[in-house]
């Protein structure tokens, strides 16, 4: 029986289409193409042509990163070019080393 995966919901907020943004989106999608394969959606909004979903979201800074589902809702702010620290952000590296966990003591 194969285990269910969680589907990851995610905004990201960029400010045009600025050298921190465009790096923040072509790490993120790489990251979410490797870790992820298919099990997520995301959204990119700029904050520049809509600035009143920035102000509904509370983004004080782009680009930013919010993981809507599954919760709880986080937030990374910078370029993203800190791959651990996005799976850590994304509650994806967490969840391996616990799975690794769980292998290991069956394996005992």
């Amino acid at each position: 029986m194969t285990k269910a995966r969680k589907t990851y919901v995610l905004k990201l907020y960029v400010a045009g289409n600025t050298p921190n943004s465009v790096r923040a989106l072509k790490t993120l999608k790489n990251i979410l193409e490797q870790e992820f394969q298919g099990i997520y959606a995301l959204k990119v909004i700029d904050v520049l042509k809509n600035p009143q979903l920035a102000e509904e979201d509370k983004i004080l800074a782009t680009p930013t990163l919010s993981k809507i589902l599954p919760p709880p809702v986080r937030k990374i702010i910078g370029d993203l070019s800190d791959r651990e620290r996005v799976l850590i952000g994304l509650d994806l590296l967490y969840e391996e080393l616990n799975e690794e966990d769980w292998e290991e003591q069956d394996n005992l």
